[in-house]
């Protein structure tokens, strides 16, 4: 234990910091990927309108959200805002945002993909028992579509989950933020303080996105 350096995580309260840590990363990712759920079903469902203003505003921001990385969003929401706007934003607000708008998007496509996956008969046909678009969607479509998404939602909040390891780089005090600080405080009574702590980082983040991970294989199945 001591030579891989995690004897440090026992020493005074460092493990409960570094568990409060991991709990804040899954907190802004959970409220991030709520968000992402409720307002990509409907971005999805945009998509899929003929409407080519609409469809090119979205396509852009689509776009935005791939090719540009996320500390450069970060970075921007809660640096550039403050400086440019004078707003004061927290790091958890910019943090929330950041991970919804770029959520947003990718449930939304991923709705667009399930609901352009249906086949058009199932429309033809309910357009035949003489039910209206709105009626469509919301007893035929959408049903189909959300059964579809769930398994590739619950990927999505293991991505979130990981990649909000970014927030550390705005001063949020997440689990590895808090590794970080226990190896700096740590340096020269245990040396090898960073294999371990780091290990241990590793172990929680599997222990957090395994079981989501089986889940959404365990419903590809089922539903198959």
């Amino acid at each position: 234990m001591a030579n891989l350096g995690i004897d440090v995580l026992f020493k005074g309260t460092n493990f409960l910091r570094l568990l409060q840590g991991l709990w804040i990363s899954v907190e802004i990712s959970l409220i991030s990927v709520a968000i992402s759920i409720l307002l990509g079903l409907f971005v999805g469902v945009l998509m899929t309108l003929n409407k080519l203003w609409l469809k090119a505003i979205l396509k852009i921001y689509l776009e935005i959200v791939r090719i540009m990385p996320q500390m450069v969003l970060l970075f921007i929401v809660y640096f550039g805002t403050t400086r440019v706007f004078g707003w004061d934003i927290t790091a958890e607000a910019a943090a929330i945002f950041v991970f919804s708008f770029w959520g947003v998007a990718e449930m939304g496509d991923l709705v667009r993909g399930s609901i352009k996956s249906i086949p058009k008969i199932q429309f033809e046909s309910a357009y035949a028992l003489g039910m209206d678009k709105k009626q469509t969607y919301f007893y035929i479509i959408l049903p189909q579509t959300i059964r579809r998404l769930i398994p590739l939602s619950i990927n999505l909040i293991t991505r979130m989950i990981k990649t909000t390891s970014l927030v550390m780089m705005i001063g949020i005090v997440e689990v590895l933020k808090v590794a970080q600080q226990i190896i700096e405080a740590n340096r020269k009574a245990s040396p090898n303080a960073a294999f371990g702590v780091f290990a241990v980082v590793f172990l929680l983040y599997f222990i957090v996105c395994w079981p989501i991970s089986r889940l959404a294989v365990y419903l590809e199945k089922r539903w198959a």
